[in-house]
């Protein structure tokens, strides 16, 4: 008798999740499928549009409306598991309730990591850029290594920043005898189809070309040379599968090496040439930019240069992005053209 692979994905309707699951209907056909949700900031359609979009089965797993936190962990997993994809967290960098904050993204998930560990299932989770704050190689403008984080700008940076601590220090107690592995993606700037349920912490090309369709102005800080790391959804979702050992377009190690890595295209793309390449795309022939000055406020924590040094992630995953940022943009753009939804 054949078992089944078995996959849980919490955050699974969110913005990543809802198209991991999609991925894994397609190259995993029969796994079963649980998703965790609280469904605080998504919503179920996402996980019934990611299958339309890949044109995969509709998804029939099993999904438990509670926070990955309210989960007995030991008990999910005493039932074989290939692996566990942890995306749940506030994802809101704007949000200012630190003891919210690190309850959920930090607290929560010291009894995840440690039940995979017990129960020998590899753990990718998500961590993010936002780690990295302000580091020395922002002001030279080159790429990000790994060590060059720990001094966040937010407390969302805080909290991702301890979880990865929570997740080193429990692969440290299990030493030789771990049987699985954990590793954790620090997350660039993330844009492609399902990021609608984002709202204000939506891609900036997909607010810049709701702006436009809405008939607002298309606005940017002054003068759009603010660059970030910007990393198509399909490649972040292909990396997320290479950190649990799975087949990917982008090449895989079977046996992923704990540790964190870099999620992002290698590439700082300014957001004026973001607005370039939406207005490359024929349906925006139209498209213009409004530039104004960044408010004060918010330039005590604004991130004005991400870049993810991919040299770890290539060695340690076997991961390579696919697609090029302004070709992606574009790509996108154009879809919303034809589905604003997305």
């Amino acid at each position: 008798m054949t078992v089944r692979e078995r996959f849980i994905i919490t955050g699974g309707s969110g913005f990543v999740g809802s198209n991991l699951v999609a991925a894994l209907l397609g190259s995993r056909p029969g796994a079963e499928i649980v998703i965790i949700d609280d469904f605080s900031s998504s919503h179920f359609s996402n996980v019934v549009s990611a299958c339309d979009r890949a044109n995969v089965a509709p998804f029939h797993g099993e999904c438990i409306g509670r926070c990955y936190t309210s989960v007995d962990w030991n008990d999910l997993l005493s039932k074989p598991t290939r692996a566990v994809f942890h995306l749940a967290a506030i994802t809101d960098t704007t949000v200012m309730d630190q003891q919210r904050m690190l309850a959920i993204n930090t607290e929560g998930f010291r009894p995840l990591v440690d039940a995979c560990l017990k129960h020998g299932v590899t753990l990718a989770y998500c961590s993010s850029a936002a780690t990295y704050g302000t580091p020395p190689q922002t002001a030279a403008r080159v790429a990000f290594p790994i060590s060059a984080a720990g001094r966040p700008n937010n407390i969302y940076g805080f909290s991702k920043w301890l979880m990865e601590s929570v997740a080193s220090r429990a692969i440290a107690r299990a030493g030789g005898s771990a049987r699985s592995s954990v590793v954790g993606l620090r997350y660039f700037n993330v844009f492609g189809p399902g990021e609608a349920a984002k709202g204000k912490m939506a891609s900036m090309a997909r607010q810049l070309v709701r702006q436009f369709t809405s008939g607002q102005p298309s606005r940017l800080f002054k003068d759009g040379s603010q660059a970030r790391d910007q990393v198509y959804v399909d490649d972040v979702v292909n990396c997320t599968l290479a950190a649990a050992g799975l087949a990917n377009p982008g090449g895989h190690l079977p046996n992923p090496i704990s540790g964190v890595y870099n999620v992002g295209s290698g590439v700082a793309t300014s957001f004026r040439e973001i607005a370039e390449a939406i207005a490359s795309v024929p349906q925006f022939a139209e498209f213009k930019v409004e530039y104004f000055d960044m408010p004060e406020h918010i330039r005590a924590f604004y991130q004005d240069f991400t870049c993810a040094d991919l040299s770890a992630t290539t060695s340690g995953l076997g991961w390579r992005p696919v697609w090029k940022p302004r070709e992606a943009v574009a790509r996108y753009a154009a879809m919303l053209s034809q589905d604003p939804t997305l």
